[in-house]
């Protein structure tokens, strides 16, 4: 599948500077991680988003978390999707 990106002048250089590095072989390369990384960061944030909500759900006015009982309850939740 081919598509044509076009880039901004500093983007441009950016990805060649990536190539030139010796990491990546080609622009393309460059732009294909950028992208997986894209994916992965919108991926997390629904994910973040999700645990907030059932956070959310599960609050009473009564009760009052700490950001320690936070943190955890969330990483439950992040360790039961995976």
């Amino acid at each position: 599948m081919a598509t044509n990106v076009h880039l901004t002048a500093e983007l441009e250089r950016f990805a060649r500077r990536c190539v030139k590095s010796g990491r990546y072989n080609n622009v393309s390369e460059v732009v294909r991680a950028a992208l997986r990384l894209l994916e992965e960061t919108r991926s997390a944030a629904k994910l973040l988003r999700e645990c907030w909500m059932k956070l959310r759900l599960k609050r009473t006015a009564t009760v009052v978390y700490t950001i320690d009982e936070v943190a955890r309850e969330m990483d439950a939740i992040i360790a039961k999707s995976r």
